[in-house]
Order: C-alpha cells, then sequence, then structure tokens
C-alpha cells in the first residue's frame, strides 16, 4: 500500500451525505488502524469547491465537478460506489470512494490485514475531510457484470482464466481472516484495457475475524447471490461458506450466461434458492460442473473452501499465474465421475424459468 495522507478539509457543501452508509451487524466493528505514519500534507485547499481553470484529458466532454485538494470528483461509475477523478497536477486518472468519516475505519482495517495482493484493488491515497473520506484507488476498465452483459457468456478457456483470479483474491482474504460479503460480479473489475486481469474493486463490506470462527448473523447480500441458509437460519452462519455459494453463483453465471436461480419476485426467488434446485448444463465439461456444484452445495459444511476451488482440477492450468500460498498443503483433488456429475432430472429444469 501506498502512502496514506491526511489533510484536514473542511467538505460540509458536499453532496453525498445520503451515500455508503455501512449496514449494522451483529459484531463490534474492528478498532481504527494504526495511522501513526499518516503526515499532514500543507497547502491544501480547505473547502471543496467548484473547479476552474483545469484541463480535462481531450477524450473528456466539460461538465460539473468537484475540487478535494489536488482532485477533481467526476461523474460516478455506472453501478458503482465509485467516482471517477483527475489528479490536477499529473493528469492521472483515479477512481474515488467518498465515505462517512465514521465508516472510513472498516475499510481501512480490512485492507491493512491484507499484503498487496495482485488480484485485490490497492490504496493510492486517503484524504481525510471534516466528515467524508475520499479514498483512492488506480483505475479500472469496467465491471465483470457488464462485461457479462454484452458478452452472455464466456468459453471455458477464458472462463477458467478470470475465476482463478476471483478465487486467488476470495482465498487471500479467507486465508488472513477477512470475510468479504455481497459478492457479486460487479464486485470485481478490469486492471487492463484488454480485460484480462480482476481485481476486488472495495472492501467496504468485509467483516474482520478475531479468530477462526466466521460465525454471522446479519443479512447481507445481493438477492441473486445470498445462499440458502442466510435464508433459512434464524441464528449464525458461517461467513467463508455464504462467500462460497456467491462465488459459485459468480461461476455458474459466467460459464452458462444466466443466474443458477432467478425470478423476478424476490419471494420465489428466495423460494427457489432454499430448495437450491440445481441444473448443471451437461454441454459443459466434467470439471466445470464438479466445481460448480462443489460450489453451490445447498449444505454449507460441504461446500468447497476458496483455497479447494483455486486448486480444482479445472483451473489447473492457471495455477502457475496466480499469487498465493497457503499455510497448509492441500490434499489432491479428483473429479468425480458418476452420479454427482449427471445434470438433474427434466423435473427439476422448472426451478429456473
Amino acid at each position: 500500500m501506498n502512502c496514506v495522507i491526511y489533510s484536514s478539509l473542511s467538505d460540509s457543501n458536499h453532496e453525498h451525505d445520503g451515500e455508503l452508509k455501512q449496514q449494522q451487524a451483529c459484531f463490534e466493528p474492528p478498532p481504527p488502524p494504526d495511522l501513526a505514519f499518516v503526515r499532514t500534507v500543507p497547502g491544501l485547499n480547505p473547502d471543496l469547491q467548484p473547479s476552474a481553470n483545469v484541463t480535462l484529458p481531450e477524450t473528456r466532454s466539460p461538465q460539473p465537478t468537484l475540487r478535494i485538494g489536488k482532485y477533481l470528483i467526476l461523474d460516478q461509475l455506472h453501478g458503482s460506489t465509485l467516482y471517477k477523478s483527475l489528479n490536477i497536477q499529473t493528469q492521472e486518472e483515479f477512481v474515488c470512494k467518498i465515505v462517512n468519516n465514521i465508516d472510513s475505519h472498516q475499510i481501512f482495517a480490512a485492507h491493512y490485514r491484507l499484503d498487496s495482493h495482485d488480484h485485490i484493488n490497492e490504496i493510492q491515497e486517503v484524504l481525510i475531510g471534516e466528515t467524508k473520506t475520499y479514498i483512492f484507488f488506480p483505475p479500472s476498465y469496467g465491471d465483470l457484470h457488464s462485461y457479462m452483459r454484452t458478452r452472455r457468456r464466456l468459453r471455458e478457456s477464458e472462463a477458467q482464466r478470470l475465476f482463478a483470479q476471483v478465487a486467488a483474491a476470495v482465498a487471500h482474504c479467507h486465508e488472513n481472516r477477512v470475510v468479504l460479503r455481497d459478492l457479486k460480479l460487479r464486485k470485481f473489475v478490469f486492471k487492463d484495457p484488454e480485460r484480462t486481469q480482476l481485481k476486488l474493486e472495495s472492501l467496504e463490506d468485509a467483516v474482520i475475524l478475531d479468530d477462526d470462527d466466521d460465525s454471522l448473523c446479519d443479512k447481507h447480500g445481493c438477492p441473486a447471490y445470498v445462499s440458502p441458509e442466510i435464508l433459512t437460519s434464524s441464528n449464525q452462519y458461517s461467513g467463508c461458506a455464504a462467500d462460497m455459494w456467491s462465488m459459485g453463483v459468480m461461476l455458474y453465471t459466467i460459464l452458462v450466461g444466466r443466474y443458477p436461480f432467478h425470478d423476478s419476485e424476490p419471494s420465489l426467488l428466495f423460494a427457489k434458492i432454499r430448495r437450491s434446485c440445481l441444473a448443471v448444463p451437461d454441454w459443459l465439461s466434467s470439471r466445470a460442473r464438479c466445481l460448480i456444484r462443489g460450489l453451490l452445495r445447498p449444505n454449507p459444511t460441504e461446500r468447497l473452501t476458496a483455497a479447494d476451488a483455486l486448486f480444482h482440477p479445472w483451473l489447473q492450468s492457471e495455477l502457475p499465474d496466480i499469487p498465493f500460498k497457503l499455510e497448509s498443503k492441500l490434499p489432491d483433488q479428483t473429479v468425480p465421475t458418476g452420479a454427482m456429475l449427471q445434470p438433474p432430472e427434466p423435473s427439476n429444469i422448472h426451478c429456473f424459468k
């Protein structure tokens, strides 16, 4: 992580008071990280104000902007809580997350828990005002959800390459006792214009675990990605296992071109998720079907872990390029045969209409 910069800024006239409020969970939030190394930067403009006499890149059309320190805050990214931003001094483009100061320590704590990772967004700079915190990240080139809307579904070779990066990011978080929650395609963005490299966009929904117990009791997540135990459990559930279910939904979607469980009516959608009637197309390879079923097992104790998924035979060809280190060696995995790989009977297909 690069040096975090603190500045006493007045942002009372910023129009984002209703944005990015963290949902309260049943656990105490972690203490703020140690900011002893944070330095004050003199000479920053003390107020947010409309920009003037600033040169925008030629690809951008003039539009109203706000200035915070040396940055312009531009338009919001489609389908994201991040904003495009521009360093006025260097003309470099960034993306900015704006959060209430009271909520920022949760994001910082998750980032400080993790070592730098190729597939997790890295904080470049932080400016802290009186009520708002402005967190700057490197630019991205669209999210995986938007990419899938244009591509519909991916060939297995491309899906292997991209999903291995997703699995590596999640495995790194779980290995360091960080539960992500609300995992979905939109949370992963491309690092390069060619759209070959992914990174986890934000850790704003993450939970920091103090020990090996990953039990959570808050209901948090996107309806299409929520796991059955969250819908049926009145008490606690495994946060890591719920993340793995969401990963299974992601994998199914990029390979098949639709969610495994879908309905326009939320109550009907949740009923389908509870029943977990999973129809995996037989035109997928046996290893791909095996991984999907391993991630979407209704019983969370039987679900694959993030490390299991990363080292699954379907992803073996991608392992040399994926940065990840396990404290313990995983047992060898084999692809089961027979009934486990057979698609459900036709009578179950109505679950996905």
